[in-house]
């Protein structure tokens, strides 16, 4: 056991474990145990009972508001373990301070992350502030809520509708997104060619209506990755990057994303995948398994996902990921997601097909890993035929190239693309 996030130990109480217990309130929640040093070995409280007093006091007394916290004393270690929860009447401050832990360590808040704790203490959004400039046009929004609504008319009715425009007439920050003119941060488009050193386009789309970004973004998806063949005198569309699955990915980055700092939506587009990144990580209350199951969403931008919905540029709340994954049922190559404290990313590969892979050769394909390559040892423990059936499938899969080796003779491992 190690500490992390979530974990600290200390060997004695000292004013230093409140920093602590200021950012487990303030995130995701966590627990101190006294009585263990730093390589995790308990060593033990002179006094377990009387320390629980001890920190209960300075608790109350030094961090406001109070969080909710419990106390348990481990007899046969003589240790003390502080659990608190993560809270919702955020910030918690130890001596008028906010802190946040960056993995084992506990450091101040920023600016930007102390007014994010604010509002979600106070129940609020970002999107949800009062815009800065107040006259806005949306000559694009409309035309397109018009199309997909059936609505005659667009106007400050339909705004009011879309959580736009409050009673009172004072439009909030989503509307700014969307405005004829946006002063917040758009898309960022490269196409690249055999190296990141060869770029074939470049594309900033900014200061505009984030659904224009959007749409302008889309077409240049569909020039990279899309193209028509005619067969028996019909046209047929080929995607070798399913569109539904960029879409997808596109509208999850442009909704999701935090707003509050000056950082674009990357796309970069290469030969073989797209990626799109994201600035922000995951909304508070959400954690990576979570996320990748595409069960369960978190709204950072509720008023801009709702938007995305009635225009059916996304289908549900919540299944943004799980629809990516479907788009890649039929393929080889499945979609990679990569979080970071500051950012989404998500790797579309081209689609590859089952190529007439047989029910072993897929399911050695299957036990195969993208990101660690595995040695065949490894791999029989998950098979029930013969080594050298195993080695001739591996060779099979590496000449259809959709998996690669690395090291010599006995050393060889295999790691599949994508």
């Amino acid at each position: 056991m190690r500490e992390g996030k979530t974990l600290e130990f200390k060997s004695a109480v000292t004013a230093s474990f409140l920093k602590t217990v200021s950012a487990f309130a303030n995130y995701d929640g966590g627990s101190i145990v006294f009585g263990v040093n730093d390589a995790g070995e308990p060593i033990g409280l002179e006094d377990p009972v009387r320390t629980c007093l001890d920190i209960e006091n300075r608790i109350n007394d030094s961090i406001s508001p109070i969080p909710d916290y419990s106390l348990v004393v481990h007899e046969a270690s003589k240790t003390v373990e502080l659990s608190v929860k993560s809270g919702l009447a955020t910030p918690y401050l130890y001596r008028a301070k906010a802190y946040k832990r960056a993995d084992s360590a506990t450091v101040e808040v920023d600016r930007t992350d102390f007014t994010r704790l604010v509002l979600a203490g106070n129940n609020l959004n970002f999107e949800q502030l009062p815009a800065a400039k107040q006259n806005l046009k949306f000559s694009y929004l409309g035309s397109v809520v018009q199309k997909a609504l059936g609505l005659e008319y667009f106007n400050e009715d339909t705004l009011k509708t879309l959580n736009l425009l409050s009673a009172d007439g004072a439009y909030n920050n989503a509307a700014a997104i969307l405005a004829d003119e946006s002063d917040f941060p758009g898309i960022d488009v490269a196409r690249f060619g055999e190296s990141v050193s060869v770029i074939l386009k470049r594309a900033t789309y900014e200061g505009a209506c984030l659904l224009d970004e959007f749409d302008k973004t889309i077409e240049l998806f569909k020039d990279a990755y899309c193209y028509e063949v005619v067969r028996d005198v019909q046209r047929e569309l080929i995607e070798t990057i399913p569109m539904r699955a960029f879409r997808e990915a596109l509208a999850n980055a442009v909704v999701h994303r935090t707003w509050d700092i000056a950082a674009r939506v990357r796309v970069s587009m290469y030969p073989d995948r797209v990626e799109i990144s994201s600035p922000g990580g995951l909304p508070a209350g959400m954690f990576e398994e979570t996320y990748l199951s595409g069960m369960v969403s978190v709204m950072r931008n509720p008023i801009l996902a709702n938007v995305f919905y009635r225009l059916d540029i996304i289908e549900a709340f919540g299944t943004g990921v799980r629809r990516i994954k479907e788009a890649y049922e039929q393929s080889l190559t499945k979609p990679m997601f990569t979080i970071t404290e500051h950012a989404i990313s998500v790797a579309l590969p081209l689609v590859k097909s089952d190529i007439g892979l047989t029910d072993d050769q897929r399911r050695v394909y299957d036990l195969l890993s993208a990101v660690r390559p595995m040695a065949v040892g490894e791999l029989l423990e998950g098979v029930d035929f013969s080594r050298s059936k195993l080695t001739k499938i591996l060779q099979h899969l590496v000449s259809l190239g959709v998996v690669e080796t690395s090291g010599v003779a006995r050393g060889t491992k295999y790691r599949r693309l994508a």
